[in-house]
């Protein structure tokens, strides 16, 4: 059973940074394409990054420039580290692992930008 369990979400205000988490297990990781989405109040999910198994990166939106993706295949985990936080930035955030069987989500921490 694949399970993704994020973590580092929080209130931070404009300007500060954040890093979150996400650790799988049930997956062969280092094979899994892994993905940052996030979903605005009132709005749809919408990609923020991604990584592949080989490590390139991709982003989209307003996280490009500000936000990076990494992964480490040793611990199962994938990071997005997030800084110049914006207000538009609110949302719940989630990972995703696409491995050939299928997609799979987190549950999403959310993360809030307030001054």
């Amino acid at each position: 059973q694949v399970q993704l369990v994020e973590s580092g979400g929080g209130l931070v205000q404009p300007g500060g940074s954040l890093r979150l988490s996400c650790g799988a297990s049930g997956v062969t990781f280092s094979s899994a394409a892994m993905s940052w989405y996030r979903q605005a109040p009132g709005k749809e999910r919408e990609l923020v990054a991604r990584i592949l198994s080989v490590g390139s990166t991709a982003y989209a939106g307003s996280g490009k420039g500000r936000f990076t993706i990494s992964r480490d295949n040793a611990k199962k985990a994938v990071y997005l580290q997030m800084n110049s936080l914006k207000f538009e930035d609110t949302a719940v955030y989630s990972c995703q692992a696409s491995i050939p069987g299928g997609d799979y989500w987190g549950q999403g921490p959310p993360v809030t930008v307030s001054s």
